[in-house]
């Protein structure tokens, strides 16, 4: 795992702020998030971390069971309001490490923005293998590179960052294999740097958000194409439980 710092815990309903850096002000991102997730995930999906659903909702339609948690209880009550009326979605409060109590196993465990926020991430990962079928797969997307660690990741409860390196560490101290492990988001790594950490912004300014969405995505999506990039805001794994 990658050094460790001790964050401000959030307050009460904070835990969500960065779920709405992916929410309505970032169309661009969001679906960026959901093309690179989507070729990963089966027929059921337990998504931990899901804030207010932005991201989930894309997949409702098109599963056979959907469970959806959060460890914030305002987030944890607007996901049970966003889906009173779906009997193929579940709801759990639910803070890891911790026994993941489903329904039923499920193919595929998706994780955006999650994993940066527990201090014991292979435990968190062991609990997460235990409710995954054999041979199905843990999908993770955390903030990369702890040279971008700033006021913002204290403000919201980041742990740390990783890099391809150490997130492969956890992965394979979960006991489990890493089939896709990368840095993405080149551009967006260095706006980070310049606005976030270099800048010193405790929070990222919405306009700004939408200009970074508008331009740099679109960008950042056509230079991935064409090369892998070194470096990247963000680390993107796909990792299998053993059959």
């Amino acid at each position: 795992m990658s050094e460790n710092i001790q964050p401000v815990q959030p307050a009460a309903g904070e835990g969500a702020l960065e779920n709405h850096l992916g929410g309505d002000e970032a169309k661009n991102y969001r679906q960026y998030e959901y093309d690179m997730v989507a070729p990963h995930v089966g027929r059921s999906l337990l998504e931990i971390g899901s804030g207010l659903g932005h991201f989930s909702e894309q997949f409702a339609g098109r599963l056979d069971y959907l469970c959806v948690s959060d460890n914030d209880p305002y987030c944890v009550e607007q996901l049970q309001k966003r889906y009173a009326d779906n009997p193929d979605v579940d709801v759990l409060s639910l803070a890891l490490p911790a026994t993941v109590d489903v329904r039923e196993k499920v193919d595929t465990v998706v994780m955006m923005n999650v994993l940066e926020h527990i201090a014991e991430d292979v435990q968190a990962l062991k609990d997460l293998a235990a409710a995954v079928k054999p041979g199905g797969r843990i999908v993770i997307w955390v903030p990369g590179y702890m040279q971008l660690y700033g006021e913002f990741d204290r403000k919201v409860g980041h742990v740390t960052r990783y890099t391809p390196k150490t997130l492969g560490a956890t992965i394979a101290a979960a006991g489990l294999q890493a089939d896709v492990l990368k840095p993405i988001n080149f551009l967006g790594g260095i706006a980070w740097w310049a606005a976030v950490r270099r800048g010193g912004v405790g929070y990222p300014d919405p306009r700004l958000v939408k200009i970074y969405d508008r331009t740099v995505i679109p960008t950042t999506r056509l230079i991935e194409k064409l090369v892998r990039p070194p470096f990247g805001q963000t680390v993107f794994a796909v990792a299998r439980v053993p059959e």
